[in-house]
């Protein structure tokens, strides 16, 4: 099974610890890392191969879903911005990575894509440590978007 389809499947079971809540057009949940804190990613469900599957009123509704991440990402942190990126190249099913940026960053990372971050060395996610930034971000979306049953 691909890693995309994996994981959204483990979210509708509610065995995905990183999802932060469901979103009309697929799942918001944490990064497997958290080098840049608040690292997030958007799944759709369905799962699509890419963006240029989905149907006009689902692709807008996914572009929609996130942006509203990256707004919550950016109330729940002290990031200066927000970067998002759909690659597809490494796992060939539509999601979308959604990066907060901050001025705290390595002189040497700052001003490059996240990719350049140590990625195999990186924090990982742990509930423990960052739950509360998840449920932060989660609380922010449950204020600016219809429930989603």
């Amino acid at each position: 099974m691909a890693l995309i389809t994996e994981r959204v499947a483990l979210a509708r079971n509610g065995a995905n610890d990183k999802v932060i809540c469901r979103m009309p057009s697929g799942w918001a949940v944490m990064g497997d890392v958290q080098f840049l804190p608040g690292y997030c990613l958007l799944l759709p469900d369905p799962v699509v191969a890419s963006l240029n599957d989905l149907a006009p009123e689902a692709r807008a509704m996914y572009l929609l879903d996130m942006a509203r991440m990256g707004d919550a990402v950016l109330q729940a942190t002290d990031a200066l911005r927000m970067n998002y990126e759909i690659l597809g190249n490494s796992e060939p099913e539509l999601h979308c990575h959604i990066f907060p940026r901050y001025a705290s960053e390595p002189d040497d990372k700052r001003r490059m894509p996240a990719w350049f971050y140590d990625w195999k060395n990186a924090v990982p996610y742990a509930e423990d440590v960052h739950g509360a930034l998840r449920r932060k971000i989660a609380h922010l979306l449950s204020k600016d978007q219809p429930a989603v049953s």
